[in-house]
């Protein structure tokens, strides 16, 4: 039963875990074992995944960069992170912008900074009533790409995709934001108060 092919069989396969047993380094069991020692050796070049992954979560798409060039050829200071869109951080006409691009590379809309003066008069008087209690902190403008269909979502909340104001408020208590639309209407958007999302 047993013949030659057999033999050349197992020969080989002792012939392998003898050669994988040997190869490992050797770790007395007597000596303490030090893991720092026992990690791979990378040279500098090398990098791991996860700073590979970090690396590339501060660089855009090379689409999506491209189409950035194209809607703010006169961005400075422009800096990227993903988080679930793709966002540019930039200076554009000595104002600080934020521009968000769907999983197509296209741009959805931009955020920036307003001053609470900028509301349409209807909305700050809705808000001086309604909410007098509270303290207007920030106010963003959310300006809409119309040729992009993508919802946007802000504050942790998604939201049809038009031109909308958002304005952060808190008392004591409890920090919330309204959205106003650019006819002044004013409408609860998001609680802040036990969120991370601000």
């Amino acid at each position: 039963m047993f013949d030659m092919k057999h033999a050349i069989v197992f020969g080989s396969i002792f012939m392998l875990s003898a050669a994988a047993a040997f190869s490992q380094e050797v770790v007395s069991l007597n000596e303490p074992i030090h893991f720092a020692s026992l990690k791979l050796n990378r040279s500098p070049r090398e990098e791991t995944g996860s700073i590979r992954r970090e690396k590339a979560a501060t660089l855009p798409n090379c689409s999506t960069g491209q189409h950035f060039e194209t809607d703010f050829p006169n961005a400075a200071n422009v800096s990227w992170r993903r988080a679930g869109f793709e966002e540019a951080q930039f200076t554009l006409n000595g104002k600080e912008w934020k521009a968000f691009y769907d999983y197509n590379h296209d741009l959805i809309g931009t955020t920036t900074a307003v001053e609470y003066s900028v509301l349409p008069e209807a909305a700050r008087k809705y808000i001086e009533k309604h909410y007098s209690g509270y303290a207007a902190h920030q106010v963003i403008l959310f300006n809409d790409n119309a040729y992009n269909g993508s919802d946007m979502v802000l504050y942790g909340n998604a939201f049809d995709d038009a031109d909308n104001y958002f304005v952060m408020l808190s008392n004591s208590n409890k920090t919330m934001v309204l959205q106003v639309n650019l006819e002044g209407v004013v409408t609860y958007f998001s609680d802040l108060s036990y969120s991370n999302v601000k």
